[in-house]
């Protein structure tokens, strides 16, 4: 969860709507009560979060706070081709590829995805960090075409997912959410297949987690995740749709352990 009021009464560097955001290089370090807070206020409109998303920055706060402005250093982020497809994934991707029952689908169901994420406290958490304003400036991001969902789909039902947000070829994942197991690792896997078939070297996962780390996600400076950013959004982005060929590009990987 963000930190509690407590913890951003040390002073703050304050924005007005539509206001440029500060170099990330003033962000609180690691001695400060909240390592990686840049800025708080602002708005939530679609110009503000693709030019957050662009500089590296995130926002992230709890009901009850203004809109915080994050910038962590280091940064975690997954790169699909040390994605660590895991053995027993492998079999389930593998009895999911090769079933009419089931697909993946990108963009099909946006809001269901995203509600059903803000519904889905991280484990130890209380709470969502997706409150209302969230689902709707994200859903507004998704409008404009600058956020996406990946759909795990059986029987015709919607069983798990994530969303992400897309510069170009910079990709930054956001939240995962499942109904049935492996649902959201399905999802994930899927999305590294897609990044792995159009070249996409990085998916940003903010924060260091024992889960991800597992899959092969690892922490690098913040200096080289924004410059890797500011390259990859001056590119041109894939079209978002997921072919089952994109699987292949995945199960060619090396497999992972047990």
């Amino acid at each position: 969860m963000p930190p509690p009021k407590s913890a951003i009464d040390k002073p703050v560097i304050w924005l007005a709507p539509g206001e440029d955001f500060p170099p990330v290089s003033q962000a609180w370090g690691p001695a400060d009560p909240a390592p990686g807070l840049l800025a708080a206020g602002g708005a939530l409109d679609v110009d503000s979060l693709q030019r957050a998303y662009g500089q590296g920055i995130f926002p992230w706060f709890s009901n009850g706070q203004p809109i915080l402005w994050w910038s962590t250093d280091p940064r975690m982020v997954l790169r699909p081709e040390v994605f660590r497809l895991h053995r027993s994934l492998r079999k389930t991707i593998a009895k999911f590829q090769a079933s009419t029952r089931c697909e993946i689908r990108f963009d099909s169901a946006f809001d269901e995805v995203i509600r059903a994420c803000s519904s889905s406290p991280r484990p130890g958490q209380s709470g969502t960090w997706i409150v209302a304003d969230m689902v709707r400036a994200y859903q507004a991001l998704y409008q404009a075409g600058s956020a996406h969902s990946v759909e795990t789909w059986i029987d015709g039902q919607l069983v798990g997912g994530l969303y992400c947000v897309a510069l170009g070829q910079a990709v930054f994942g956001e939240s995962m959410f499942a109904r049935v197991p492996d649902a959201s690792k399905i999802a994930l896997a899927a999305l590294m297949g897609f990044c792995l078939s159009h070249a996409i070297p990085l998916v940003d996962c903010q924060q260091n987690t024992a889960h991800l780390a597992s899959l092969g996600a690892r922490e690098i400076p913040r200096s080289v995740f924004c410059a890797e950013v500011a390259r990859n959004a001056a590119q041109p982005g894939p079209v978002w749709q997921f072919k089952p060929v994109y699987w292949n590009a995945l199960l060619a990987q090396p497999p992972g352990p047990v």
